[in-house]
């Protein structure tokens, strides 16, 4: 169980405690204040009847008396009034005279009279007794008795007794008991519901704490604890201190102090394929690409119970073990050597070419601790020097190609403002023009205002071409900062709303403000975002829904995914959309995806595209976060 459940536990339980507590001693003294008033309403009873048969006996001389008494009015009347007032929360059962044998005189049942009267509990065991005997007593349905005796003279004459019951005291006691449960239970609920806020806002410095520790497991050090109230003040500083000096050990210590999992953490992602082997020849470590390249050794490290990897396990031949071998032999460095690892790719018949350097390695006292063997891929080497030819080509061609765009704009704003003056001059002129019709005489009138608009027009568009070119090729020079993705997809939804709203489009965002900030140009951004959702309008003539949603996803990175219910595009032409001015629109410019491609590009971003012609397409952009 968690603290907080404990805390929580511990704080209802007390409240359950002390609300128990209360209704008990609430349930004990309504039980001894009903019990006294059902004794004293019984001794009121027995002392009216005690002084109306005392009178009775005087009054009736040498009549029989106990035929007086069972005549008697007056004795009647209290006995009816006994059993009949207040019947539903009345606790007197009868009342009744008896003689010295213990026959009814009289009796508040007649039928009663003249016959044996049966002898109850005596009243004062439940009145004299604890408040618990008391509970055990009423909820027992016991039936008691206060009894009198009636003397005349100095010799007995009889009694009065007085029946009781306690049902009405249990009934009350059950009643009041459902009230206190009720009121048990929204005190328990309260309780719960304050101890859970209590536990939260006190366990709150755990949780800093635990923040803080998980940041220095990570790595971050020189962290500082945002703990609440002065009683935390002491650990928060003992925790900075400790941080302080964790920085500061970090800071002055060698390479060779790396801890084994940062090794292995960065020996993993290495492109190049690393094994470590013992003087012995037992596989110490091996990161993924060596795993790929020799199956043969198995896993990195060996599992209980199992045997240990080791060259023993390659073939004798294998060019690995004999480099690894001679180094171990001679406690020196051996290599390199190129030779075939591997498997062969779909394109090679053979495996692809690696070289091989094995190194000898001691440890800080100069002892031989063994052998570490590096396999690199030629192939892939070969072909990276390839790529960074090709960009630094690509690179120079796109300064060319800049330059050139850029010295074409200068003739074609000259030509704009000759063909302007042009204009202005044929304006002017009050008499056409005129040539000779042909061979057959007469003449004809040129319209050279039209062929002037053409060549205008025509000199509009290849500037746009030049300019859309400069964009791409020498774009504006990024303003990173952090970007929040709720707003910036707010305001792009509001701008293609005129857009959708007049094609009959639904716009839908799933964009909520807790997705991760991103380090982007925020003008660059919503261009690109923009182009996609025009386009996406534009691929649903009739109608669809356009839907924006942005998410985390692994890697610390951010998507942001733009789909439609559109036409979809072809097949054969998903590899060309980012291509420079393709473009399937009558007057489309090809560049709108060309730009977002190359925003996305100087973003080190990704983006990749799905679509099923007739049911849709999917643009996912994916960002690191900031």
């Amino acid at each position: 169980m968690s603290i907080k459940a404990k805390q929580v536990a511990g704080v209802t339980a007390l409240v359950v405690l002390v609300v128990a507590g209360m209704i008990a001693v609430q349930i004990a003294s309504l039980t001894r204040l009903r019990i006294d008033e059902t004794a004293s309403r019984a001794k009121s009873l027995k002392e009216a009847m005690l002084h109306r048969a005392a009178g009775v006996v005087r009054e009736s001389g040498m009549i029989d008396p106990y035929l007086a008494i069972r005549n008697d009015s007056g004795m009647r009347s209290i006995l009816e009034s006994a059993v009949t007032t207040q019947p539903d929360t009345n606790t007197i059962l009868y009342a009744a005279i008896v003689d010295t044998h213990g026959n009814a005189v009289a009796h508040s049942e007649t039928t009663l009279e003249g016959q044996p009267t049966p002898q109850l509990e005596d009243l004062t065991n439940i009145t004299d007794a604890s408040w618990w005997r008391q509970l055990w007593f009423v909820f027992e349905e016991r039936r008691y008795e206060l009894r009198e005796q009636i003397l005349a003279g100095n010799d007995p004459f009889g009694a009065i007794r007085i029946g009781v019951s306690t049902l009405f005291v249990r009934n009350e006691i059950l009643k009041a008991l459902t009230n206190f449960g009720y009121t048990a239970l929204i005190a328990l609920a309260i309780s719960t519901m304050v101890a859970t806020l209590l536990a939260q806002w006190m366990l709150r410095p755990i949780h800093v704490i635990q923040s803080g520790l998980t940041r220095l497991g990570r790595g971050e050090l020189d962290v500082r604890l945002d703990l609440p109230g002065q009683e935390f003040a002491d650990l928060g500083s003992s925790f900075e201190a400790v941080s302080a000096q964790l920085a500061a050990v970090r800071n002055n210590a060698l390479p060779a102090a790396s801890t084994a999992t940062e090794f292995e953490s960065v020996m993993e992602n290495l492109e190049d394929a690393v094994a470590l082997f013992s003087p012995e020849g037992e596989l110490m470590f091996s990161n993924a690409a060596m795993r790929a390249l020799l199956p043969g050794l198995g896993t990195h490290t060996a599992s209980a119970g199992q045997v240990k990897p080791s060259l023993a396990l390659l073939a004798e031949n294998d060019p690995v073990r004999q480099l690894v071998e001679r180094a171990l032999a001679g406690r020196k460095s051996a290599g390199p050597v190129a030779t075939p690892l591997g498997t062969p790719t779909e394109t090679d018949q053979e495996a692809p070419e690696h070289l091989l350097l094995c190194h000898a390695i001691d440890d800080a006292k100069g002892r031989f601790i063994g052998a570490m063997v590096v396999a690199r891929n030629l192939v892939y080497l070969n072909q990276v020097h390839t790529t960074l030819n090709y960009s630094r080509k690509l690179a120079a061609l796109g300064r060319l190609m800049a330059g050139v765009a850029h010295e074409v704009k200068n003739p074609l704003n000259a030509m704009t403002i000759h063909l302007e003056l042009l204009k202005q001059k044929l304006g002017a002129m009050r008499e056409p023009i005129t040539v000779p019709a042909g061979p057959s005489g007469g003449s004809k009138t040129l319209d050279l205002t039209k062929h002037v608009n053409v060549i205008g027009d025509e000199i509009k568009r290849l500037d746009q071409v030049v300019v859309g070119f400069l964009k791409f090729a020498r774009p504006d020079e990024l303003k990173l900062q952090p970007v929040h993705l709720s707003s910036l997809i707010s305001e792009v939804l509001s701008m293609t709303a005129p857009e959708a709203e007049r094609r009959g489009i639904v716009l839908k965002t799933e964009c909520p403000p807790s997705v991760p900030e991103i380090n982007a140009d925020p003008g660059m951004l919503q261009q690109a975002l923009l182009n996609l959702t025009i386009n996406a309008c534009h691929a649903m003539p009739d109608g669809g829904t356009l839907k924006i949603l942005c998410r985390p996803v692994a890697r610390r990175r951010v998507e942001i995914s733009i789909e439609d219910t559109g036409v979809g595009i072809p097949p054969e032409n998903l590899s060309r959309i980012f291509d420079l001015y393709f473009t399937t629109k009558e007057k489309g410019s090809g560049i709108g995806l060309s730009m977002v491609f190359r925003i996305v590009q100087l973003h080190d971003g990704e983006v990749e595209v799905q679509s099923t012609p007739g049911r849709g397409t999917r643009f996912r952009l994916l960002f690191q976060q900031a």
